[in-house]
């Protein structure tokens, strides 16, 4: 796969966590790429932290609107249930423990939960933005991101990289599988049939435990 492939790979993978009267929080990157692939038939309230709810998919090449945009600077559309406000009532809803999921990218995770997102010492990141509160307001917390970063591993017994928050993620969506964070370990549930169990060990920097019933998952399968 290439990396448009990749992106849209876990994008697809990701709506298919979106359930009915969900409220959901979509960061910058793969995260927001979810709002195209919504199920038909689901009703799900996506908000964007700079302030409206009802987030819809990417606008039609030159459709875009100067005035609107998502989280990440990127040209965005609003559904007709949607609404504008301020920063403080977004942030309000976020803190508040309004928020059923939100979805994040991150630099590593550890097997425990702990997630690393937002600052490489020495770097110039995007900085913290809302990270910190969503992963501590929302009440389910799903990492989507490459699995690898040029060779080097995301996925590790422990983040090497300051935290954004401790024992946070509950699940991880990657190119190459579904992990979900368990009080026994980092189990993996589903994998791309592309790979094998041992490839995605290999490309991790953590010990996986197969699943009971671990699936081979269309939903990560490009064009699927």
């Amino acid at each position: 796969m290439d990396r448009q492939q990749i992106k849209e790979t876990i994008a697809k993978r990701v709506a298919k966590e979106f359930k009915d009267g969900d409220f959901v929080n979509l960061g910058i990157g793969i995260p927001t790429l979810a709002s195209d692939y919504v199920a038909e038939g689901v009703e799900v309230t996506l908000q964007s932290e700079n302030g409206y709810s009802g987030a819809g998919p990417a606008p039609e090449a030159g459709k875009e609107r100067a005035d609107l945009v998502n989280a990440g600077g990127m040209p965005g559309t609003i559904t007709k249930i949607g609404s504008f406000f301020n920063s403080a009532t977004s942030f309000g809803l976020i803190r508040g423990g309004h928020v059923d999921m939100t979805v994040l990218g991150a630099l590593q995770v550890a097997e425990n939960g702990d997630l690393a997102n937002y600052m490489i010492p020495g770097k110039h990141v995007p900085g913290m933005g809302g990270a910190m509160d969503l992963v501590s307001g929302a009440k389910k917390v799903i990492v989507a991101m490459e699995h690898t970063q040029k060779g080097n591993h995301k996925i590790l017994e422990r983040c090497t990289l300051p935290l954004t928050g401790k024992g946070v993620v509950d699940m991880i969506i990657t190119e190459m599988g579904v992990m979900e964070v368990t009080d026994e370990g980092l189990v993996l549930t589903e994998l791309n049939p592309d790979f094998t169990f041992d490839e995605i060990q290999a490309a991790t920097g953590a010990t996986l435990i197969k699943g009971e019933g671990i699936v081979e998952s269309d939903g990560l399968v490009p064009g699927k």
